[in-house]
């Protein structure tokens, strides 16, 4: 580490402490030859790794641009979009993994945005699993509909109509 002030090569860590978020370490520095003290702040980077095989640093900012794509004239806000985010960030960092192949990130997206608006989920579901007739549709919704069913539950039985 370099001293940003004499440039000297080296530096004596004086106190680390992690970050209020838990995924950076604050290092706090102090240089041998001017003995100025300066902060380093240490991060965990996710690389995305392509289906190229190109890699690009993880951008939370790129998750949220696409799922607002998919939340377009639903009544989901900014902030919900953001925690989503978080969400999908946090449960790719707990993998433990510094490199995360693209379809990880698609599926970490999927399960917050079907807790968030189940139509911005199909619309998201869609171009991600690559939906190719109305029949992927039917399936992921009689998914949804079995998820949100008690198990042991039958849906209740429609009533006869009246005629007079």
């Amino acid at each position: 580490m370099h001293c940003p002030y004499c440039r000297h090569t080296d530096s004596r860590v004086v106190d680390s402490r992690v970050a209020e978020d838990g995924g950076a370490i604050r290092r706090r520095r102090q240089c041998p030859v001017c003995e100025k003290r300066f902060t380093t702040v240490e991060q965990m980077q996710l690389t995305v790794v392509k289906r190229s095989g190109a890699t690009e640093p993880f951008s939370r900012e790129k998750v949220v641009n696409g799922v607002s794509k998919a939340c377009k004239g639903r009544p989901v806000g900014v902030d919900a979009l953001s925690r989503l985010g978080q969400k999908v960030e946090d449960a790719l960092k707990a993998s433990g993994s510094p490199e995360v192949p693209a379809h990880e990130v698609g599926l970490a997206i999927l399960g917050p945005l079907r807790e968030l608006d189940e139509v911005a989920y199909l619309r998201f579901a869609s171009v991600y699993r690559q939906f190719e007739s109305a029949d992927d549709f039917e399936t992921e919704i009689a998914l949804l509909r079995a998820e949100k069913e008690p198990e042991g539950t039958e849906p209740p039985p429609l009533r006869p109509t009246q005629q007079t």
